[in-house]
C-alpha cells in the first residue's frame, strides 16, 4: 500500500474531493494558497469543516475518539474508530484519525493504508501528507518525504514542520522517527 499511496500523492493534483465534503473548503484552500502571511484562522476553519459530518452522531464519535487519542485510551480510539469508517466510509477526517492513532502505535503499515483512504477522499488533507511525509522519514526514504512535504506545502504553503523537513531533505541525510 506504501507504493500506491506514494502514487496517489504523485497524482493529488488529477483527483476532485469527496462530494459529501463542504464547498467551503474549495474557497478556504483558495485563501489559503493566495496568502502570504501565515493564515491560521483559515487553517483552523479547514480543520473544522474536516471535523464536521452531517450526521451530528458521526462528529460526536470522531470527537470522542479524538479525546482518546489524546488520553492515550488507544484502544477505546481504535474500537471507534473501527466502527466510524464502517458507518461513514466516506468520512476523511475519520480515516486520518485512523491513520494518526496508528502513526502513534507505531502500526507505520496500517497508518498508510488510512492516509491512503484519507487522501482518496480529500486530496488536498495536508495533515495527511504531513503524517505520510513522517513515515518515508522514518523508513529513510527521503526522495518519497521530499515529495510528499512538497505536496503538503503546494497546498498549505503555512506548514513550517513541513518547509523545515523539506530544508533538511535537501541539506542532509535526516534521521527516522524521534
Amino acid at each position: 500500500m506504501y507504493t500506491e499511496t506514494l502514487s496517489l500523492v504523485a497524482h493529488l493534483n488529477e483527483r476532485r474531493p469527496a462530494p459529501t465534503l463542504p464547498g467551503r473548503l474549495d474557497q478556504l484552500f483558495r485563501q489559503l494558497g493566495a496568502s502570504h502571511r501565515p493564515a491560521p484562522d483559515l487553517e483552523d476553519e479547514i480543520w473544522y469543516l474536516w471535523m464536521q459530518h452531517p450526521h451530528r452522531r458521526a462528529s460526536e464519535a470522531l470527537d470522542r475518539a479524538a479525546d482518546d487519542i489524546a488520553g492515550q485510551r488507544f484502544d477505546l480510539a481504535e474500537t471507534r474508530l473501527h466502527r466510524l469508517v464502517r458507518a461513514c466510509p466516506h468520512y476523511p477526517e475519520a480515516w486520518h484519525k485512523r491513520a494518526t492513532l496508528y502513526y502513534l502505535l507505531e502500526r507505520d503499515d496500517e497508518s498508510v493504508r488510512a492516509i491512503h483512504c484519507t487522501l482518496q477522499l480529500e486530496p488536498r488533507h495536508f495533515g495527511a501528507l504531513c503524517a505520510l511525509g513522517e513515515i518515508c522519514m522514518g523508513r529513510s526514504d527521503h526522495e518519497a518525504a521530499l515529495m510528499v512535504f512538497k505536496a503538503a506545502l503546494r497546498l498549505n504553503p503555512h506548514l513550517d514542520a513541513a518547509r523545515d523537513a523539506v530544508e533538511r531533505l535537501l541539506t542532509s541525510k535526516p534521521s527516522g522517527r524521534h
